[in-house]
């Protein structure tokens, strides 16, 4: 198993979703209109669980002997703030989630149980994003 490849993939990650926490707070905040409420409440559970999940990879950074970075992505603003084009930002997003995790998985394959698990998780969890995200953008 390559610690050091192992590390800078989940620094990827962990980078990634902290971005996360940022791009989600930031679209809670540009929420208007009637669905406002719910589309609020639903963008705040995303940034609390892209925490969780930085969280997550910094833990497994430490424990193979690495150092969490302290940069996150570039995060990119389109300025454009209706419900459709922040909903294709967050399956952008999401989609690059998984590539990511699917990185990682390749990595470990066969090396580690515990990281396998971790990353087959993290996949299963970012594809339900992308099947929500999906349906909330799809017309009746």
């Amino acid at each position: 198993m390559d610690k050091k490849k192992i590390v800078k993939k989940l620094s990827e990650i962990f980078t990634l979703e902290l971005s996360g926490v940022i791009r989600y707070t930031h679209y809670s905040l540009m929420i208007f209109g009637y669905n406002r409420l719910p589309l609020i409440d639903f963008f705040k559970s995303q940034a609390s669980e892209s925490l969780a999940h930085a969280n997550l990879a910094g833990e497994y950074i430490t424990g193979l002997g690495g150092h969490p970075p302290l940069g996150i992505d570039n995060i990119k603003e389109s300025y454009k703030h209706n419900i459709q084009d922040i909903l294709k930002e967050t399956l952008d997003h999401e989609k690059k989630a998984i590539q990511v995790y699917y990185d990682l998985l390749s990595l470990i394959d066969g090396k580690s149980v515990y990281l396998e698990e971790y990353a087959r998780t993290m996949i299963g969890q970012e594809e339900l994003h992308v099947l929500e995200v999906e349906k909330m953008l799809k017309e009746n």
